[in-house]
């Protein structure tokens, strides 16, 4: 159980190379990652903002009220 058979190596190997193999691939990763998420809350803002306004109705003021 201790030890890493051939197949672990290889396991390990395609990780290390998938991460640091290439120029800059761990950081287009991140960036790509980054990217998402920063779309994924851009996307709930909008949602958010949406939903408020087309929900709540404006207080009548003073003014509405005297006309009436």
């Amino acid at each position: 159980m201790g030890a890493f058979g051939p197949i672990h190596w290889i396991v390990v190997a395609v990780v290390v190379l998938l991460l640091f193999g290439g120029r800059g691939k761990l950081s287009g990763i991140m960036g790509d990652a980054a990217k998402g998420i920063r779309a994924f809350k851009d996307g709930l803002k909008d949602g958010d903002e949406v939903a408020t306004t087309t929900t709540t109705k404006p207080l009548p003021s003073e003014k509405d009220e005297a006309r009436s």
